[in-house]
């Protein structure tokens, strides 16, 4: 598919798809736990921050970095004013995104609506709540709406996809359709069972990113190659996480993979012909309120992990359609 007449929703706007440069797609700017901006302990310093994550999207640039897709959500911290002054500061392109969950992290609004007895949100709603923040701006609470939300993205609850989750993932679809943009959902417990809900709203699979993938029970399962097959992008997210699986229930099934075993993932993806399937981030958080922070630079993609593809034998040609093509690809709007 030619681009060059397609657009990307960035927080200053839309930009050019072919502009964007090297795309990391699934990050976190300012990310705050729902409720910790109330904590007595918390402090939201905006100077602070702002330097903080100035530094790092000038160090992401410096490095070939061109455009950063904040994929957190409506509730997750996300500041829209900010963003655009540090678009504006560092000439990195910002993309970020509407949508919300999974279930537990739902503010009570979306799980308890005026019904006798509360059931969860219908698709419907939450497609008209998502598809407003990309058609009419992104809102700023009890203020304005701001620009254009570039990317749908919700989460699946990890113990498996509740009702409440399915709906999410239906009004994400829904949006999406509506709107032109792309979906993006970091898997629970079955991948595969998570897309089918998304593809049998009729949106194309290649409107479709997976996060998630290179978690070890995901590769166990074979879910990075049945997805891409199936015309899904397979987003490794956890670029430089080497963990023990102890950071959220304390179960193996939490771990992630070593970039090493990474790499060559992405390897075996390309050898199967998948190269056009492929993203990758590193899932840092810059700034994190309330949860600890994946606080590794941006730029660890280029500086740490594309040597790594290289000494795989992934040529210049596929490195650039993983890191430069295929988001370009997703993001534009059509």
């Amino acid at each position: 598919m030619s681009v060059n007449s397609t657009t990307v929703n960035t927080v200053l706007g839309p930009v050019p798809a072919d502009e964007l440069g090297v795309v990391s797609v699934h990050e976190a700017l300012l990310s705050v736990l729902p409720g910790a901006e109330h904590a007595f302990d918390i402090s939201l310093d905006r100077a602070e921050i702002f330097e903080t994550l100035a530094s790092r999207l000038r160090d992401f640039r410096a490095h070939g970095g061109g455009t950063i897709v904040d994929s957190t959500g409506m509730f997750h911290g996300r500041d829209v004013r900010l963003y655009e002054a540090l678009s504006r500061a560092t000439g990195v392109h910002i993309v970020a995104s509407t949508g919300q969950g999974p279930e537990e992290l739902l503010g009570g609004y979306f799980l308890t609506p005026q019904t006798n007895p509360p059931t969860p949100w219908p698709a419907e709603k939450f497609a008209d709540l998502f598809a407003r923040e990309i058609t009419e701006g992104m809102v700023v609470p009890r203020v304005e709406r701001r620009g254009p939300a570039g990317l749908v993205t919700t989460a699946v609850t990890r113990a498996g996809m509740t009702a409440t989750d399915e709906s999410l993932l239906r009004g994400a679809a829904r949006a999406a359709l509506a709107t032109g943009t792309a979906v993006s959902f970091r898997h629970g417990a079955d991948a595969v069972d998570e897309l089918d809900v998304v593809l049998d709203e009729k949106l194309p699979a290649d409107r479709v990113a997976v996060g998630g993938l290179d978690r070890k029970d995901a590769v166990a399962s074979g879910a990075p190659e049945r997805l891409a097959a199936r015309g899904a992008y397979v987003v490794l997210d956890h670029v430089g996480t080497e963990d023990d699986g102890t950071e959220d229930d304390g179960t193996e099934d939490d771990a992630h993979l070593t970039d090493a075993k990474r790499a060559a993932l992405v390897a075996d993806l390309v050898r199967a012909g998948h190269t056009d399937r492929i993203l990758l981030s590193v899932g840092a958080t810059s700034v994190a309120k309330g949860h600890p922070a994946n606080n590794l630079p941006y730029s660890h993609l280029l500086t740490a992990f594309v040597p790594l593809l290289a000494a795989h034998g992934i040529g210049d040609g596929d490195i650039r359609r993983i890191l430069v093509a295929n988001p370009r690809d997703l993001l534009a709007v059509r």
